[in-house]
């Protein structure tokens, strides 16, 4: 009997006809194996991971296999966007174990939940000295009857040490370190050394857009005056969205380029890899203004609404890269098809563009791109009836699949590059999508303490938030407050944050925990600082509160803020550049950080609004932390940010404080008086 049939996770429900007898991750399975002494086989991915789908193909519907697993195991799934904490618990068991990670997980381990064995993919039967799936569950099961102490000895010692490890790293990570802006340094210098000046990014294929380390070298360069570190990221920017890794048919990014020029992607659409994206794009753009950026952007966001949203304004996780069994089959065209779409003379002129040919450049089709052509720039916004006609055809000829489940920690992220864009590009529908989204995070991911869920589908909100959850979402709504200035927003942000320390904050040595104190227990506990594909959850948490200290001006998120700085120093020091979203952070402290409390007559609050945000669009280098008191909001803002009390409200008008780095000038009636200061 397969006991998935009645959950929620559409990864979990793709297993649920499989012949094996899965479980999903809980009591019932552990307890099953315990009872029956049976080891388990734990198996890690997501519903829109290609080698997830082929191991399904090859192994989980196959009767051979089930047939081992179900009379030698207790089989369990989980869906790792669903379990984030399982997946990283046994994600660094197998990083320990074989140097590398990835999906599918496969981990077996005891019933009482010890790895001892750790891989990724695994084919059906041996072959290329790779052992196979059948081979090993044979080799476990002959040593699970006759040496089973010796196997978990093994996985006790690996569990030993990992828990050792982590709890090394945070000795001293209190302590003040000596010349913390050589962190930035050290990381821009590890940078330069990775990247690929021809094709830009860092490192050989695959290559990951990792869009923190672009914003980190974009606000570095600003920082030293350096403008090959601004090169560094424009290069990678621009390279990424000619190629086939941007979708220039229905506009988004793939995940992944499995070769150097960012031709051939890994085709699987992730909500969180677009809005780290479009948050990069419109960096750039605040910063060159090149139009470039600006149509990269609205391509992104045109995908999400098309694609990823939901009736409420929720964000879905992602789509597939296969259809029909077939990665990018919805992605690539024929000479054939697009003249047959657009007629011969359109369909030949589109074709020669994006370099679409009866060769193909993709297992005999053609993934439309615009590397090495001249004019690239200005055919991003150019064709767009040709792209609509395309992108209509696209869906009638296959479909893919979409994992419409609600992450609060994406659709956090979501919200900051919505808010970013409304902020820069001044498009109100922007913002009005944040607003529902974050709507949507209060009226269905939030428990009745005011905590958070992490994930939400058909109605139903699932497993209690992890750091990710809450420090993402608490950078969007700090964003949101900037980008609207409504007060309950600000007090929102802070009760989060009060309660992220309570669940997460280790206080004896500092950092936060991946999961809380409401969460299951695991057999390790992990502070996650290295900023991956996803930007950690400790390093969204210093953002968050060093924000959060300059908005409220309380002592005790000034102290928060402090201690996850150093804490996140100490962890940064081997390899500064695997945290580079922490590092936004440092970068911050390192240069100006001004803080704008404006006060003013109800009258003029809206004009006073525009103009703070114009001012801080001015000022991109600049780390800018604006607050406004009217009439109507100041007892609110009194209890948020108890120091504006001591600000009075003028009878008429509008004035404008101005404190850089702790020190306050005097206040004026308009910001351009101040535009010639050295800020």
């Amino acid at each position: 009997m397969n006991h998935l049939k009645t959950e929620n996770s559409p990864y979990l429900l793709q297993h649920a006809e499989n012949p094996v007898d899965w479980y999903p991750w809980g009591k019932e399975a552990f307890q099953k194996a315990s009872e029956e002494e049976k080891p388990v086989f734990l198996s890690i991915g997501y519903s829109t991971c290609h080698w997830c789908h082929v191991m399904a193909h090859e192994s989980f519907e196959d009767e051979e296999v089930a047939a081992v697993l179900n009379r030698v195991f207790i089989s369990i799934k989980v869906d790792r966007e669903e379990r984030p904490d399982v997946d990283a618990v046994y994600m660094e068991f197998c990083q320990a174990l074989t140097g590398s990670g990835g999906w599918p997980l496969t981990i077996l381990m005891s019933p009482d939940q010890q790895p001892f064995y750790a891989d990724t993919y695994l084919p059906k039967n041996s072959h290329y000295g790779k052992m196979g799936l059948l081979a090993l569950l044979e080799a476990v099961e002959n040593r699970w009857k006759n040496d089973r102490s010796r196997l978990l000895k093994a996985g006790d010692q690996i569990t030993a040490f990992l828990r050792d490890n982590s709890e090394s790293k945070s000795d001293g990570a209190l302590s003040k370190p000596d010349h913390p802006e050589r962190l930035t340094a050290q990381a821009a210098a590890e940078l330069h050394t990775a990247y690929d000046p021809k094709w830009g990014g860092f490192g050989e294929a695959p290559k990951f857009p990792i869009p923190h380390n672009l914003l980190f070298l974009m606000r570095y360069s600003k920082r030293v005056k350096n403008d090959w570190f601004m090169e560094m990221a424009e290069n990678t920017l621009s390279k990424m969205v000619q190629g086939g890794l941007f979708d220039h048919i229905g506009g988004g990014f793939s995940r992944y380029s499995t070769d150097r020029q960012w031709l051939v992607p890994h085709f699987e659409k992730m909500l969180y890899d677009n809005a780290l994206l479009a948050f990069s794009y419109l960096e750039a753009y605040s910063f060159t203004q090149k139009t470039r950026y600006e149509t990269a952007v609205r391509w992104i966001f045109r995908y999400i609404f098309r694609e990823l949203t939901g009736s409420q304004g929720e964000f879905f996780c992602g789509q597939d890269a296969d259809s029909d069994g077939v990665e990018g089959k919805y992605y690539v065209l024929t000479p054939d098809e697009v003249n047959k779409v657009l007629g011969a003379k359109s369909g030949e002129a589109f074709c020669y563009k994006y370099h679409i040919s009866d060769s193909g450049n993709f297992e005999g089709k053609s993934i439309p791109n615009l590397t090495g052509n001249s004019d690239w720039e200005a055919q991003l916004s150019q064709d767009t009836e040709e792209k609509e006609a395309l992108y209509q055809y696209r869906r009638i000829r296959c479909c893919l699949h979409l994992d419409d489940k609600v992450l609060t920690a994406w659709n956090g992220l979501m919200i900051l590059a919505l808010v970013k864009g409304y902020s820069v590009l001044g498009d109100s529908s922007y913002l009005q999508a944040a607003i529902q989204a974050k709507n949507f995070i209060e009226n269905n991911l939030t428990n009745r303490s005011g905590g958070l869920f992490l994930s939400w589908r058909n109605g139903t909100a699932s497993v209690p938030g992890q750091l990710g959850d809450y420090a993402c979402y608490l950078c969007g709504l700090l964003d949101l407050y900037e980008a609207t200035f409504e007060t309950e927003l600000l007090l929102r942000a802070e009760e989060l944050a009060e309660i992220m320390q309570k669940l997460f904050e280790d206080t004896r040595k500092g950092g936060y925990y991946l999961y809380g104190h409401d969460s299951e227990t695991l057999v390790l506990r992990p502070k996650e600082t290295y900023d991956g594909a996803l930007p950690s959850g400790n390093s969204m948490a210093a953002v968050a509160l060093k924000k959060l200290a300059h908005l409220s001006g309380k002592e005790t998120f000034r102290a928060s803020a402090e201690r996850q700085m150093l804490f996140m120093r100490a962890q940064a020091k081997e390899r500064p550049s695997g945290h580079s979203m922490f590092l936004l952070a440092q970068l911050a402290e390192e240069g100006t950080e001004a803080d704008v409390i404006c006060v003013t007559a109800g009258a003029e609050t809206g004009h006073a609004a525009k103009v703070l945000r114009d001012y801080r669009n001015r000022h991109p280098e600049q780390n800018i932390h604006i607050l406004l008191k009217t009439p109507e909001n100041a007892e609110k803002l009194a209890a948020a940010a108890p120091f504006t009390s001591e600000y009075p409200l003028p009878s008429t008008g509008t004035l404008y404080y101005i404190c850089q780095n702790g020190i306050c000038s005097a206040p004026v009636r308009s910001l351009e008086e101040t535009e010639n200061r050295n800020y």
